[in-house]
């Protein structure tokens, strides 16, 4: 008989491209749902304000509660996958999405508005731990691909809603914000039915627990890997404005902002056609926080012309290591175990995260040195250095 009977086929071989193609489409889809509708909120801000009449406060509330969430409801959705099993959860948590967001179209409601938009963060959250599931589950031979393809989808998700919100939906609804909030759920609820009716259900397995080992390093390690990667970017996204205000730059403002977010796209691409090479590279889980490092420090420097290229490289390294965090919970941990360490890290990661802007405007406001603001994103680089540094890569699945 001949060995070739011995090796037992890849998931993709076994599978068949359409199959492959089918469930990396579905991956992306979802992984754009973790931002579509959260991010089709800040294009129609002034006409919410206008409506409403809200405060600042309260605006910045309706902006942030849905951060807040990613981080609180990560446990529960862990644990509605120990029931349902990652598939259902996710067909579960896109219909929430899409349910809520749809719901915020209603009317010009204040209390309608932020109760939807709580539910619909909680959706988003309850999401993300079941997309790791999906990959350990339909791609175990290849989790740093299928993981840069939905952070692919996830970095598309957040510039989508900014280019095409004014000059696209909002003609189409006659200018309502309330219709063009609906409009945008619509991709949550298409991505759950094609999950639904073009995939089989993937079940729990039979050990398979809801709560994250609190005990476990590793989920404290990728939790503080994850909180480092998001204060870093959600510090510079909130401080960048201000700070070139500040130093006499307001011209650059713009160009940074974009070159910090673009910067992300580069850094996707290159972690798809390298994935196999660099998921669970100890030596780029090192480089990236200390060249995003070197990036701050350009940022700072002051030449105008380098502020803009050292923004981008700042997106792009600080999206580099989110995408190379996200995919180590289905490489290092076992199938019935990769939604538990995924919500202990998202959990972890964003609560922590949230404190980080608050950090850098007391920094600011103690020192009256706009520069002292961005101690937080350094010590967001110092932080993933120092858990990669400590982190144990040995694969819990052969391949």
């Amino acid at each position: 008989m001949s060995s070739k009977t011995d090796i037992a086929p890849s998931p993709a071989a076994a599978a068949g491209w359409g199959t492959v193609l089918g469930r990396l489409a579905l991956l992306w889809l979802a992984g754009a749902d973790l931002r579509l509708t959260m991010l089709a909120v800040p294009p129609v801000l002034p006409l919410i304000h206008r409506d409403l009449a809200l405060s600042e406060k309260a605006i910045g509330a309706l902006s942030g509660l849905p951060v807040l969430l990613l981080g609180l409801a990560a446990v529960p959705g862990s644990l509605l996958i120990a029931r349902l099993g990652p598939r259902r959860a996710a067909i579960a948590a896109l219909l929430l999405i899409a349910a809520a967001s749809a719901a915020r179209g209603i009317g010009p409601s204040a209390p309608l508005l932020f109760t939807m938009t709580v539910i619909m963060g909680a959706g988003v959250a309850l999401l993300q731990p079941a997309l790791p599931s999906l990959v350990g589950a339909w791609f175990a031979a290849m989790p740093g691909f299928a993981t840069a393809v939905y952070a692919n989808g996830l970095l598309i998700g957040e510039g989508l809603p900014a280019a095409l919100t004014i000059p696209v939906v909002l003609p189409l609804v006659g200018g309502s914000w309330e219709k063009s909030l609906a409009l945008w759920a619509a991709p949550a609820a298409l991505t759950a039915l094609l999950m639904a009716v073009a995939t089989p259900h993937v079940p729990r397995p039979a050990a398979a627990r809801g709560w994250p080992d609190w005990k476990n390093p590793l989920t404290w390690q990728l939790g503080l890997m994850s909180c480092g990667s998001s204060g870093l970017y959600f510090s510079a996204n909130a401080f960048i404005p201000d700070y070139l205000h500040a130093v006499g730059h307001p011209d650059l403002v713009a160009a940074s902002l974009a070159a910090l977010n673009l910067g992300q796209l580069p850094a996707s691409a290159i972690t798809l056609l390298t994935a196999h090479r660099l998921t669970g590279n100890r030596a780029a889980l090192l480089a990236t926080p200390i060249l995003a490092l070197f990036s701050l420090a350009a940022f700072l420097v002051p030449l105008p012309w380098l502020a803009v290229a050292a923004a981008g490289a700042l997106g792009f390294f600080g999206s580099f290591v989110l995408i190379l965090t996200l995919a180590l919970p289905p490489l290092l941990a076992p199938a019935e175990d990769v939604h538990r360490l995924s919500a202990g890290m998202f959990t972890l990661g964003y609560s922590f995260s949230f404190v980080f802007p608050l950090l850098g405007g007391a920094l600011w406001d103690a020192t009256r040195v706009p520069a002292s603001a961005f101690a937080v994103s350094a010590g967001g680089a110092a932080i993933i250095f120092a858990a990669a540094l400590t982190l144990r890569l040995e694969p819990a699945r052969p391949g």
